[in-house]
């Protein structure tokens, strides 16, 4: 019995469904609208996570040694740097391989390479490569080792990238704050039209309703066509949007090569690893949104 009458709020809804169908499809087409906004602010975040994480792999202090300090004082050094709150690493390049990473880094600026070859001599100096735990606390850092006197120290640099990772935070913000204002345009736009889809439904059907209603056919048989309408909009919106999205990705993903070189951030992996969290969660918080539309229509207009 209860299969059989599953079957008919199954056939009722998709009935209904066909029956307005410009109106069905104006609904779907605002819901892809609004799941392609927020999956549109998905990528914004990861796009800015992935940027400020590679902007931190790059964030490194350098203390430049004198070339004729011995081994033991740039170990007991580098002992000394490591042992430091905020330092997670400390790596020693000697001068030769200061050189090599030299040469091969202008291999292709034969002016460069030509002026080092008539050098004759490395003009490099072995050098402290200091990568921070917390890059909140690199000035804390940088005083820390500014305070460090050590007569084989012959330079430091200290490359400030708070700048950058500011400005990364600021247009990751603003993005933000754009999709989530656009995102919560077209949800409320979702609820109306939904809401009006609904009731045209219900207008359409008063006959049946009054008909059913004669012959003692229970609310929720009468109600429960509707609500499923709005369950089959949410999972054909987010079907479409799955189908029209990862092409989107595909055109994305070139200019974000291009973009972090030497980094491996790959937006269509993301997606396919979060496939189901990703567009589980949409089509759940769509199938709320439509389900809580329609049964404030239904409550309203249903009761011939």
């Amino acid at each position: 019995m209860f299969l059989l009458s599953l079957a008919r709020i199954i056939k009722f809804s998709i009935q209904d469904i066909f029956r307005n169908i410009w109106l069905s499809i104006v609904t779907v087409t605002i819901i892809i609208l609004a799941l392609f906004s927020v999956n549109i602010l998905l990528v914004v975040q990861v796009m800015s996570n992935a940027a400020i994480s590679a902007v931190k792999e790059k964030i490194d202090i350098s203390l430049y040694l004198k070339s004729d300090s011995g081994e033991e004082k740039i170990m007991a050094l580098k002992v000394k740097v490591s042992n430091m709150n905020n330092v997670q690493e400390v790596k020693y390049i000697s001068q030769a391989e200061a050189l090599e990473f030299f040469r091969k880094k202008n291999e292709d600026n034969p002016e460069i390479m030509q002026a080092l070859r008539e050098l004759g001599a490395n003009p490099l100096t072995p050098s402290l490569v200091i990568r921070p735990k917390n890059t909140a606390l690199v000035n804390e850092l940088i005083n820390e080792l500014n305070r460090i006197d050590d007569d084989i120290i012959e330079s430091r640099n200290f490359t400030d990238h708070k700048l950058m990772l500011s400005k990364i935070n600021s247009i990751t913000d603003k993005a933000s704050k754009v999709g989530i204002f656009v995102s919560i345009i077209f949800i409320l736009i979702t609820l109306l039209v939904v809401y009006n889809s609904i009731r045209v439904s219900i207008y359409t059907h008063r006959r049946e309703i009054a008909v059913k209603r004669l012959v003692g056919a229970s609310n929720s048989f009468i109600y429960l066509p509707f609500l499923f309408s709005s369950l089959i909009y949410s999972l054909v919106g987010v079907i479409v949007v799955v189908i029209v999205f990862y092409p989107f990705l595909s055109l994305l993903q070139p200019y974000l090569d291009s973009f972090f070189i030497g980094f491996d951030i790959n937006i269509i992996s993301y997606f396919n690893e979060n496939f189901i969290k990703i567009f589980g969660l949409q089509f759940i918080g769509v199938s709320i949104i439509n389900i809580l539309a329609s049964l404030i229509a239904v409550k309203k207009y249903a009761k011939v």
